[in-house]
C-alpha cells in the first residue's frame, strides 16, 4: 500500500473516531423495568407503550419458517431456536417483540432512527406453544402490529 493512500485513511479512521454519536440507543431495560417483568403481552405493550391499541397492518412477520396464515399455525420443530424474520417499510422509533409462551413476555426492543433498515432475523426461545408479536411505533406515534401463532413440537428447555 502506498504511504500517502494508508495515512489518509488512517486519518480519515483516526477523524471518524473522535466523532462523537449524535444518536444514542435508550437502555429500555432501565427506563422501562416493567416492561421486562410483565407477564403478558398486554401488560408488556402497555408498559412500553401506554397503550395496547394496535394497528395490524404494515409489519411483515414470519416465524418458524412461514409467513402469516390467519387460517394456519404454522410449527416450530425445536422451541429452543425458533427463527423469527420481522420488517416495516414504516418510520418506525422502536421495533419491539413479544410472546406469551414464557413467564416474562417481552423479547426484545430496538431503538430505530431515519436511517435504521428494519429487517431482522432473530432466534427466540419458547418453551411451549404460543403467539409471537411484533409491535413498531412509528414516526406519527402509532403503533402498527403483526402476530403469528406457532404449535412448538419441543419445548425450549428441553431442546
Amino acid at each position: 500500500m502506498e504511504r500517502r493512500k494508508f495515512l489518509s485513511m488512517t486519518l480519515g479512521a483516526v477523524a471518524l473516531a473522535a466523532v462523537p454519536a449524535s444518536v444514542r440507543a435508550e437502555d429500555f431495560r432501565k427506563a422501562k423495568p416493567n416492561v421486562w417483568t410483565a407477564h403478558t403481552v398486554e401488560d408488556a405493550i402497555k408498559a412500553m407503550y401506554g397503550t395496547t391499541t394496535l394497528i395490524e397492518e404494515g409489519v411483515e412477520l414470519k416465524a418458524a419458517g412461514e409467513k402469516y396464515n390467519s387460517g394456519r399455525k404454522a410449527v416450530a420443530s425445536n422451541g429452543g431456536a425458533i427463527p423469527v424474520d420481522f420488517s416495516t417499510k414504516i418510520p418506525a422509533k422502536t421495533i419491539a417483540v413479544f410472546q406469551d409462551a414464557n413467564p416474562e413476555a417481552a423479547v426484545m426492543v430496538i431503538d430505530c432512527n431515519k436511517y435504521s433498515v428494519n429487517n431482522y432475523s432473530i432466534k427466540i426461545k419458547m418453551a411451549k406453544p404460543g403467539t409471537v408479536t411484533v409491535v413498531v411505533e412509528g414516526q406519527d406515534g402509532k403503533l402498527y402490529a403483526a402476530k403469528q401463532t406457532l404449535d412448538v413440537a419441543l419445548g425450549g428447555c428441553e431442546g
